[in-house]
């Protein structure tokens, strides 16, 4: 067995907590605003505008989410988080008024917000070098097979039993994230090794003084607009633009999310035999901007291809995906510093928070221009991303663009690279 290939230590009980979580979160995500709406009894409307600013509301929780990784340990925040997320679904079915409802639905947003760069600190923090990208890869796969059988589940659940189905969920959905936890028990983390510079105490201000990273979070914002396509941008361009029904954007999801389960390995795979990140990275983000020209282009083919072009279109989009996500993410943890990786993360998730919470106003504005108007700026926004991965190359730690040691030229490692990092990190220094 290749050495790469081999599981790092808690690897198995991280997986399975991810795979529960993500059957849990699958059982509602299809149906969000249907699901809360049955459990709290507010109107529709009332319903979406709480989850709405609850969900800002959440993002400015998350740099506390960063802060607690630092202080306490990715792990016991990890776990924490679960323990919040199930108490958040347990205690819905209690909103029954607005002001609870709104409690709950902000603490459990807040909860939700935060886990995504916890679990890549903890991976950080049990991987190195290829093994990052590797259970990047895998954690991808794993989640989107279990967002499916939670979808399926759901589905079962709300045909069987009618709205008595939609408090089912909500149960199973908690005891999900209680089962998760009892996994992150078992997981044991190495001691982290602490300098006595006193760069833990650096806060916040230092992030925001390494340039570097400032702008590969500014590049993932660009490159994350592209996510929100598939959920936001899609069905409604179907609809509006080719008169297809409603019902197409199930069959569209489908294929994304089996590709993303049965592929994500096998791609992240290849995509190591490739030395430097940003460089991977890089080319997921320009078959994003290739898959998105080809949207904006399918308004010119005969009517009945127009299918065949959505779903060929949306597995070029998919390998994009698979590509940039594992590598993307491995850079963000290992461009990191250890003493403050739970600032940067939270930092970098604030990325995808952002561009999640933007996508849907840019977008059925620009359509309103004209349908092929959002696709273009996707294509723009992906391109420009790429670049800015490949302008920051040489101004990353050569740890984090490279996933092995062996792999980075000798030069960098001996010479430039603690130049580099001086002038990146304003006076840090390497940590290899």
């Amino acid at each position: 067995m290749k050495a790469a290939d081999r599981r790092v230590p808690g690897e198995r009980n991280l997986i399975a907590g991810m795979l529960v979580d993500a059957v849990g979160t699958g059982m509602y995500v299809p149906f969000s605003l249907v699901f809360f709406q049955r459990i709290s009894g507010l109107p529709l409307p009332t319903v979406g505008t709480v989850l709405t600013v609850a969900g800002l509301l959440a993002m400015g929780t998350m740099p506390v989410g960063g802060w607690a990784v630092d202080r306490f340990g990715a792990r016991r925040v990890r776990l924490a988080l679960y323990l919040v997320r199930g108490i958040g679904f347990l205690a819905f079915p209690l909103g029954t008024t607005l002001p609870i409802f709104a409690l709950v639905a902000t603490l459990t947003a807040a909860g939700t917000q935060a886990f995504p760069a916890t679990q890549q600190a903890l991976i950080g923090d049990l991987a190195q070098g290829e093994h990052r990208d590797r259970l990047m890869a895998l954690a991808r796969s794993v989640n989107n097979a279990g967002l499916g059988a939670g979808g399926l589940l759901a589905a079962a659940l709300v045909q069987l039993a009618g709205d008595r189905g939609f408090l089912a969920v909500a149960w199973l959905n908690a005891a999900t994230f209680f089962v998760a936890a009892l996994f992150a028990l078992r997981i044991r983390t190495p001691r982290p090794v602490r300098s006595t510079s006193g760069r833990q105490r650096a806060g916040y201000r230092m992030v925001l003084r390494d340039r570097p990273y400032a702008g590969l979070t500014s590049a993932n914002f660009l490159i994350a607009l592209g996510y929100s396509a598939l959920s936001v941008l899609l069905p409604v361009y179907a609809v509006s633009q080719f008169d297809l029904p409603a019902s197409v954007a199930g069959p569209l999801f489908a294929v994304n999310t089996a590709l993303c389960a049965f592929a994500g390995v096998p791609v992240g795979r290849l995509s190591r035999r490739f030395a430097r990140r940003t460089r991977v990275a890089a080319v997921g983000a320009l078959v994003f901007a290739t898959a998105f020209l080809g949207y904006a282009l399918l308004g010119g083919i005969p009517r009945h291809g127009v299918m065949a072009g959505l779903v060929g279109l949306l597995v070029l989009y998919t390998i994009g995906e698979l590509v940039h996500s594992p590598s993307a993410g491995a850079l963000s943890v290992s461009a990191a510093p250890t003493e403050a990786r739970g600032r940067y993360l939270a930092t970098y998730q604030l990325s995808w928070a952002l561009s999640q919470t933007l996508a849907p106003s840019l977008f059925t504005g620009l359509l309103a221009v004209d349908g092929r108007l959002p696709w273009l700026v996707l294509a723009t926004s992906s391109t420009a991303g790429a670049v800015m991965l490949l302008a920051l190359e040489r101004r990353l730690p050569a740890e984090a663009v490279y996933t092995t040691a062996e792999a980075a030229p000798p030069t960098r490692r001996e010479g430039a690279e603690p130049r580099e990092l001086s002038r990146g990190r304003a006076g840090w220094h390497s940590k290899v």
